[in-house]
C-alpha cells in the first residue's frame, strides 16, 4: 500500500510584511494547493514511503519506554543523519541500517536520489512556509576520512563538510553547537556539551518549520482553563476557534487537520476519547491505520479547544535503534570501511533534541539529529476540547513526508 498520504511537517512564514491582515483567514488571499508541482520520481517515492515506514516504527519504540512523559520527535531528521552514515557502511552493517531505516532492498544510488530530491521538494514546495533541511559534517582534521564518503555527503545531502582541529575541544564544541543554532534559528541552541579524544567526526541534520495557521485563533479567545495532564489537572492556555476544519472520528479518538500557509503542511491533532488512554492510541499509529484517518477526513464545523505549548526534547536514540535491528554500528564490530579504510568506526552517539511552540499565530518547530563517530443543514457544531493529553502530527499533506510527531501528556 502507498502511504503518499501519510504525513510530514512544517510551517509558514508571517504574514505582515506583505500587506496580509493577521485578523483575516490567511486562505482569503492565498488560494489552497491541491497537488504537487510535478509527479514524484521512482526513488522520491521510495524514499518517502521508508521515511514514513520509519517514522512509525521509532515513534512505536519511543513511546513503548516513553509513558507518562511528552514526546516530540523527528523521524525524518534521524533518517537524513542516518542516510549520510548509511553512505559510509558496508557489509552487515550496512545491511542493518538500511534495513532499520525501512528502505528494504533498495539500492543506495535510488535511496540517496531520493534523499536529495526530497530535501528540494520539502524545501521549495508552500512559498508562504519557513520550511529548511540542512545537513553538515564536522572531521578531524587530518583524520583518513575516504575523500568519496564526504563527496558524496555534499553531494546528495548538501551536507556542509568542515575539517575542524578536534584537539580543541572548546572551539569544536562551539562551531558545532553555533551550526545547530544558526540552522534552527536560535531555537536549539546547544547539542553537545563535551567529547572524549576518540572522536572523530559529527553528523548533523537540523529541520526547522515556521508556520502560521491558514486559520488564526483570536487571542482574545485563549484563557486559563483546566487542562487534565496524567499527574492532575493544571491551569495553562487555552485557544478556541469555531469553524470548518477537516474532521475525522473513530471509536477511539477524535482528530482534525489544521492547515497552514498554502495548506500544503497541516498538523493533525488526536484526541483519544474519554474511555482510551493516549498511550493505546499512540502505539495503535500504523502506516496502515493513518492512511485510513487520511481518507476519513470531511468538511465538518467544529467548536475546538487547543492548549498552546512550549516545549523542548531531548533523547539517546541508540536504544531505539537497537530495538530497530540496527545494532553493529554501536559496536566494535561495525564496518564504516566506506567512510575510512584505514580506522575501525563506531557510531558512539545517536542523538536529537527538538522545539516546538504552539499558539494562536501558528506554530515553530526544530529539531537536530547529531550523530557522533568514533575510532573502533443546520450546522451540527462537533466540540473538540483538547484539554486532556493527547497526540499531534505536523505533515506536508501532498507529498506524504512525516516530519515531526509529539505526545504532549502534561503541559510544559
Amino acid at each position: 500500500m502507498s502511504l503518499r498520504r501519510t504525513f510530514a511537517a512544517v510551517a509558514a512564514t508571517a504574514l505582515v510584511a506583505c500587506g496580509h491582515d493577521p485578523s483575516s483567514p490567511l486562505g482569503s488571499q492565498h488560494p489552497a494547493l491541491t497537488a504537487l508541482p510535478r509527479a514524484l520520481t521512482p526513488s522520491e517515492q521510495s524514499v518517502l514511503e521508508a521515511s514514513n515506514a520509519y517514522s512509525f516504527a521509532l515513534w512505536r519504540t519511543i513511546n513503548s519506554t516513553s509513558h507518562d512523559s511528552n514526546v516530540f520527535v523527528s523521524p525524518l531528521s534521524v533518517s537524513f543523519a542516518l542516510g549520510m552514515a548509511l553512505n559510509g557502511a558496508n557489509g552487515p552493517t550496512y545491511d542493518e541500517m538500511r534495513s532499520a531505516l525501512q528502505f528494504g532492498v533498495a539500492p543506495l544510488t535510488s535511496i540517496d536520489s531520493g534523499y536529495k530530491s526530497l530535501i528540494g521538494l520539502l524545501s521549495s514546495l508552500d512559498p508562504s512556509t519557513t520550511m529548511k533541511i540542512a545537513n553538515g559534517i564536522f572531521y578531524r582534521s587530518g583524520f583518513p576520512f575516504n575523500q568519496s564518503f564526504l563527496n558524496d555527503a555534499a553531494k546528495w545531502f548538501d551536507a556542509e563538510v568542515k575539517p575542524q582541529n578536534f584537539d580543541d575541544v572548546a572551539a569544536t564544541v562551539n562551531a558545532v553547537n553555533g551550526w545547530a543554532s544558526s540552522k534552527t534559528n536560535g531555537k536549539i541552541p546547544k547539542v553537545i556539551d563535551d567529547y572524549d579524544q576518540s572522536m572523530v567526526m559529527f553528523l548533523l541534520n537540523a529541520i526547522y518549520f515556521k508556520g502560521s495557521w491558514r486559520d488564526r485563533f483570536d487571542p482574545a479567545n485563549t484563557r486559563a482553563e483546566a487542562f487534565h495532564a496524567v499527574s492532575g489537572d493544571q491551569s495553562k492556555p487555552l485557544m478556541h476557534r469555531q469553524g470548518k476544519m477537516s474532521y475525522a472520528e473513530t471509536g477511539t479518538f477524535q482528530a482534525v487537520d489544521l492547515p497552514y500557509g498554502d495548506s500544503a503542511f497541516t498538523m493533525n491533532v488526536i484526541l483519544p476519547k474519554p474511555d482510551n488512554s493516549v498511550e493505546s492510541v499512540a502505539a495503535s499509529l500504523t502506516p496502515d491505520a493513518w492512511h485510513a484517518l487520511g481518507a476519513s477526513y470531511h468538511n465538518q464545523l467544529v467548536d475546538l479547544t487547543l492548549p498552546k505549548v512550549t516545549l523542548t526534547w531531548k533523547r539517546n536514540l541508540i536504544p531505539d535503534m537497537k530495538a530497530l535491528g540496527m545494532k553493529l554500528a554501536f559496536t566494535d564490530l561495525a564496518d564504516f570501511t566506506r567512510m575510512s579504510s584505514g580506522q575501525q568506526l563506531l557510531i558512539s552517539l545517536l542523538q536529537q533534541n527538538t522545539f516546538v511552540a504552539i499558539d494562536e499565530e501558528g506554530t515553530e518547530a526544530a529539531a537536530v539529529t547529531t550523530v557522533g563517530v568514533t575510532v573502533t443543514s443546520v450546522p451540527q457544531v462537533t466540540t473538540m476540547r483538547v484539554d486532556r493529553p493527547f497526540i499531534f502530527v505536523i505533515r506536508e499533506r501532498l507529498s506524504g513526508s512525516v516530519l515531526f510527531m509529539g505526545k504532549i501528556v502534561q503541559l510544559p
